[in-house]
């Protein structure tokens, strides 16, 4: 059931939660509430005058033993929600979290095509959830309201900010209630809560309340803070950066706009290492390129994670130890039209060289030996992290693999001076709000977001209320990706 529930993101919802969210919508016992991916019906057992589609047939039958009153329609919404003429009143429920790379084919098509005729254009990169919603607001009446559960990527993820445009064009209120404690003990992803009402009319303003845990009432939350639309667009459409107080936030952008700002991609280009479709294959242990008579002029010594960096200079001492221990950490590095050694055919034609030319990345690439775009960068920054990405020096001028980035000088800068600044609470801080949690902790930076990183001018004259204030916007968003 676990496998199931990661790929079509089958995670029913706590019973005071569902009650909760249809005690939000519902004004009246005539109300007509949609539950969209009804599920085993627990949200239409709330409310007598309900309908429920669901896609799972064992689901759906559940859902009609547990709401006999509800009708439930067992469909794929985004078809049903095409040819259906009925209209509700209200809608809630807790949309399928189906990750792109599985929600494809003639569903994400025919979902795409309804959220466009919507007004709501979305890349194939969208989870499902999204189009979900702007499907669901689609058979509403004018005046009509909502109350799903989101994840919580509706405050960071690219794909969230045509869903939060379109929702402000079509409803006259917006509000986003973002939760830090987790509301599925088994889900590693957190999730937030999304209310709309005044359907086929609009706003200038997001809504927003931060709280630590759900509590189950009658209303919906009252709204902490009503954020101007082109006040979210200024923070690159991301609702994450109104975690934090509003003393942080101002402090970051009174920063941020001053001339002496820097990021970190007017330094540097940061980018992705080789990919090699075959790592096991391509990456050499010294013992065995010793076996193959492999010639040194073949390999080329790299990094394949960021776990093993050291923390401020990977040097060729390091280096030398990995070799010392044996670790597969020698790239095997031809080029196109390059003379090959008969050892490094022999390698190529061995039982793992006839697999790894099998691989996706081999197959289609000429010729299937020659990995490309090894570079050697100035040094390296880790993509995932805990406490916060690392960044270090290069100078046993490695290659790396695409499991961390490349960092490549502009100009005459310095690493050590960029380095120095990477440690600042203000960069702390900016790769907190330029990266985006990733669950258990975890911190993503991506390239385009790395090269965002605010770096402190070294003019600039901090106080101590200031580097106060820092510190604390940097516990609060780690607090919020369970990071403590």
């Amino acid at each position: 059931m676990h496998v199931h529930q990661k790929l079509f993101g089958v995670f029913y919802t706590p019973d005071q939660v569902a009650k909760a969210l249809v005690q939000w919508v519902v004004r009246s016992e005539t109300d007509r509430l949609l539950d969209p991916s009804c599920g085993d019906g627990r949200f239409l057992t709330v409310h007598g005058n309900s309908v429920g589609v669901e896609r799972d047939r064992k689901a759906a039958a559940l859902a009609r033993e547990r709401a006999p009153r509800a009708e439930v329609y067992e469909a794929d919404f985004f078809t049903w929600a095409e040819s259906t003429r009925e209209r509700f009143e209200c809608a809630a429920g807790n949309p399928p979290f189906i990750r792109y790379q599985h929600f494809s084919g003639a569903v994400r098509k025919t979902a795409l095509t309804l959220a466009a005729r919507c007004g709501a254009t979305f890349t194939a990169l969208t989870s499902s959830w999204a189009p979900f919603l702007v499907a669901a607001s689609s058979v509403l009446k004018p005046g009509g309201r909502m109350a799903f559960v989101v994840p919580a990527e509706i405050g960071h993820a690219p794909y969230a900010a045509p869903l939060i445009s379109y929702l402000v064009r079509k409803f006259g209120r917006v509000h986003v209630v973002a939760v830090r404690n987790k509301v599925f003990s088994g889900l590693s992803e957190d999730t937030w809560f999304l209310y709309t009402e005044g359907y086929r009319e609009s706003t200038r303003h997001i809504h927003f309340t931060r709280t630590e845990a759900f509590e189950p009432l009658d209303a919906r939350p009252r709204a902490q803070k009503a954020i101007p639309v082109s006040e979210w667009e200024k923070w690159r459409f991301r609702l994450r950066p109104f975690i934090l107080p509003d003393g942080v936030r101002g402090l970051y952008e009174q920063i941020a706009s001053a001339p002496a700002s820097c990021r970190l991609g007017e330094l540097a280009r940061v980018g992705i290492g080789y990919v090699t479709g075959a790592n096991d294959f391509f990456h050499l242990r010294p013992t065995v390129a010793r076996l193959f008579g492999i010639p040194e002029g073949c390999l080329q010594p790299t990094v394949r994670n960021a776990r093993c960096l050291p923390d401020e200079s990977l040097t060729r001492k390091v280096v030398e130890a990995w070799l010392r221990q044996d670790q597969p950490v020698l790239l095997l590095r031809l080029r196109p039209g390059q003379e090959l050694p008969g050892s490094v055919l022999a390698y190529l034609d061995s039982a793992a060289g006839r697999e790894a030319r099998e691989s996706y990345k081999c197959r289609h690439r000429e010729p299937w030996y020659a990995v490309p775009d090894v570079r050697i960068p100035d040094g390296f920054l880790s993509y995932m992290s805990g406490e916060g990405p690392s960044l270090v020096a290069n100078s046993a001028r490695c290659a790396c693999t695409n499991s961390l980035h490349a960092v490549h000088l502009k100009n005459s800068v310095d690493f050590v001076d960029i380095q120095r600044l990477w440690r600042h609470p203000l960069t702390r801080l900016s790769c907190e709000l330029e990266g985006h949690p990733l669950g258990g902790g975890m911190l993503k930076l991506e390239p385009g977001e790395a090269a965002r990183v605010l770096l402190p001018s070294p003019t600039h004259p901090w106080s101590e209320a200031d580097l106060d204030l820092l510190q604390r916007g940097i516990g609060i968003l780690r607090r919020w990706r369970h990071y403590e």
